[in-house]
């Protein structure tokens, strides 16, 4: 990736060039990462702060009624802390399509922007977003998250990492996880020279991201939903595991996940054990 940054796609439009060289540095892409979500925090802090939390969504998200604006609203954070944790790792993915669309471009053949696979993978995060907003929701009905947005059940956020750690080690996770962290061989045997065909698969790598990632998101459920230290740490994870790193690591942070979801679940059991208040 070092090399790669250093090479100009010259033979792109200046924004499709200017956006392969965004991408050919992944650490700004992080650090930038890094700067929403703390914003995020501060945000919600702020909200606390100013007790605009509670007029906004709290009512609404506890009730059985959820105004337009009150989900707009969860959306929103969810979109903005989806995108933030998962661009990072698709970096690699879409410098590397700008390279080949760069080296096309320069025989002479019809190329698409970048752009347009970069918009099919986001619509898929985007759509992950609509769909953990609808969780939320449900969830703070039936009381397992709270009006903090935190989990109110210890057996509840011990099942999730537990169910995330499995997961690290299942079939399905690693055929993924081979997708995302060699997108060449994908984009040589599936390449389209058609906006709707480039879209297409960006919706597809976006598709193998989330069938890789989508227990991983789900931990935020059980951490808190503006925990940005939790926030931070499974993107970095996730940005690792794309660079091509072993199974070793993938199933040590499963193995991690799972200890501490016993650990939550050992901790909620005991806490309601018979004569512990006494």
């Amino acid at each position: 990736m070092t090399e790669a940054a250093g090479h100009e796609l010259s033979h792109l439009s200046r924004a499709a060039s200017s956006l392969g060289a965004v991408f050919a540095r992944p650490k700004f892409i992080a650090m930038a990462c890094v700067v929403v979500l703390g914003g995020l925090g501060w945000f919600y802090l702020g909200l606390e702060a100013g007790g605009m939390f509670d007029v906004l969504c709290r009512p609404r998200l506890d009730g059985n009624q959820s105004n337009a604006a009150t989900v707009a609203i969860v959306a929103a954070m969810w979109g903005a802390m989806t995108l933030a944790m998962m661009l990072p790792s698709a970096a690699p993915m879409i410098f590397t399509y700008a390279e080949i669309a760069d080296t096309a471009a320069r025989k002479g053949e019809t190329v698409v922007s970048p752009f347009m696979i970069a918009s099919g993978y986001t619509a898929v995060w985007l759509g992950f977003a609509i769909f953990a907003t609808l969780m939320q929701i449900a969830l703070m009905r039936a009381e397992l998250i709270d009006a903090s947005m935190a989990s109110a059940s210890g057996l509840f956020s011990g099942a999730i990492l537990i169910g995330a750690g499995v997961y690290q080690f299942s079939a399905l996770k690693h055929a993924c996880l081979t997708q995302c962290q060699h997108p060449f061989p994908f984009f040589f045997t599936n390449w389209k020279s058609t906006p709707r065909g480039v879209f297409r698969l960006g919706v597809k790598q976006g598709l193998y991201c989330l069938g890789c990632c989508w227990a991983m998101m789900l931990v935020m459920f059980a951490v808190g939903l503006m925990n940005v230290i939790w926030m931070a740490a499974l993107g970095i994870v996730m940005a690792i595991e794309k660079i091509g790193t072993g199974k070793r690591f993938t199933q040590g942070v499963g193995a991690i996940l799972i200890i501490i979801g016993v650990a939550f679940v050992f901790t909620a059991i005991m806490a309601h054990w018979p004569g512990r208040g006494i």
